[in-house]
């Protein structure tokens, strides 16, 4: 059995041998036209997987729009975006279009030649989405990947422990003493896991809890965090785990050694995205997607999407770029992204397409994180918020590790976000 893992950008990283552009290449000016064809350049970001079904759009789009053509020739991955777009901003030589992950839009949208979307971007999306690409009020960007968390269960570990498989009016205390029944660390097993390299994987699955307490990741006064008190209890759940010695902790980037052990079967239960779906499904497991358990009852997850951010390279470009994602949004369109890329379906309008249908009749648990798009919140779009995320990783694998309470993880916590958060930005 050959294993493959995903994670959520790991799915947009590709193979080592995809050949990237160089960046003077990808950066240099052409000269503006006025007549003739409009070309749009796009760093798109994607693997070979969605870079195929991206390929087949942009080609049937270009038949219906002679006028426009769409220059993929960006070739840099999504993890190196940000990176390159910033060099690009300051070099004054940028795309028209580029593939941002929700949480760095905040930062890019302080450049003044990011372009509003407000005539593209409309409410058929889903709340989630339409919260990813708002920054201050204005709609920065255009949702381009849209994912949830739930919490995927190997239903043989479950079957063979006694222990029933969760509904979704799990709570997290059952959430842990199931995790420490599943566990039996004689024959490796745990009961469940959670990513310990400190990064931001580490800290979105922490946000639910929270949001479901009612703290905010950044406070009323714009100054402060919003979960000075909430944090301390849901880093109690983590707590308790290690306690119970019932959690894998993941210590390398990507969380690969954790989706690899579920997959094997060493591992009851993970809180995870459609994009691993997949993998499990390769692996033969028997499993279970539930919606992700609460405090108080009230169902909540949250969801990470991703952007396509538009630059302004003078009129006839901007225009052309934002008929393009007009098109590509929309729900025929889309529900091709969506079945053949891994994204969920941005709108109501393209769930109730024929082909996301048949996908969902065809994928064990799918519909499961597309109903929670309903409770579904979004990481703030402060440009703080990589500081702030960076002080809540910290926290948590202090606590996982044993090496801080919950009440001084916080408390440290908070110093260091607040530090960032005080910042005039």
């Amino acid at each position: 059995m050959r294993v493959r893992t995903l994670t959520r950008r790991g799915f947009l990283r590709g193979a080592a041998a995809m050949a990237l552009v160089p960046a003077a290449a990808a950066c240099a000016e052409a000269p503006a036209a006025t007549s003739g064809p409009v070309t749009v350049e796009m760093w798109h970001g994607q693997n070979d997987t969605g870079l195929k079904v991206l390929k087949q759009l942009v080609a049937a789009f270009e038949r219906e729009h002679p006028d426009i053509r769409i220059d993929l020739g960006g070739g840099v991955l999504a993890d190196a975006m940000l990176q390159k777009v910033t060099a690009a901003l300051a070099s004054g030589s940028y795309p028209d279009i580029a593939y941002i992950f929700g949480s760095d839009l905040a930062s890019i949208a302080r450049s003044p030649r990011v372009a509003d979307m407000d005539d593209v971007v409309h409410g058929q999306f889903w709340k989630p989405a339409l919260e990813a690409v708002t920054v201050n009020e204005r709609v920065r960007a255009v949702p381009a990947m849209l994912d949830s968390l739930a919490v995927a269960c190997n239903k043989k570990l479950f079957q063979d422990h006694g222990v029933p498989l969760p509904d979704e009016n799990w709570r997290w205390p059952d959430f842990v003493a199931a995790a420490k029944k599943l566990t039996n660390r004689d024959q490796g097993q745990f009961g469940t896991a959670w990513p310990g390299a400190g990064d931001e994987d580490t800290v979105w699955r922490l946000w639910p809890m929270i949001w479901d307490l009612g703290g905010t990741i950044v406070g009323q006064d714009g100054r402060s965090i919003g979960f000075a008190d909430s944090g301390v209890r849901a880093l109690d759940v983590l707590r308790q785990l290690s306690a119970d010695r019932s959690v894998y902790i993941d210590p390398k980037p990507g969380s690969e050694q954790m989706y690899q052990a579920f997959a094997s079967g060493r591992i009851a239960m993970v809180p995870t995205g459609p994009w691993q779906l997949p993998d499990i499904a390769d692996a033969g497991l028997d499993y279970a997607i539930v919606p992700l358990p609460t405090f108080t009852g009230k169902p909540i997850t949250i969801s990470g999407p991703d952007t396509w951010t538009v630059f302004d390279n003078g009129e006839r470009r901007l225009t052309a770029a934002k008929t393009f994602l007009r098109w590509l949004t929309a729900p025929a369109q889309d529900v091709v992204w969506d079945v053949g890329a891994g994204s969920l379906p941005l709108s109501a309008e393209s769930q109730r397409l024929p082909e996301w249908q048949r996908k969902t009749q065809d994928t064990a648990g799918l519909s499961v994180f597309v109903k929670s798009l309903e409770n579904s919140h979004v990481r703030a779009n402060h440009p703080a918020y990589p500081q702030v995320s960076q002080a809540v990783a910290a926290a948590i694998v202090s606590v996982l590790l044993g090496r801080a309470t919950p009440a001084d993880a916080m408390r440290d916590c908070a110093s260091a976000a607040n530090a960032a958060l005080i910042i005039p930005r």
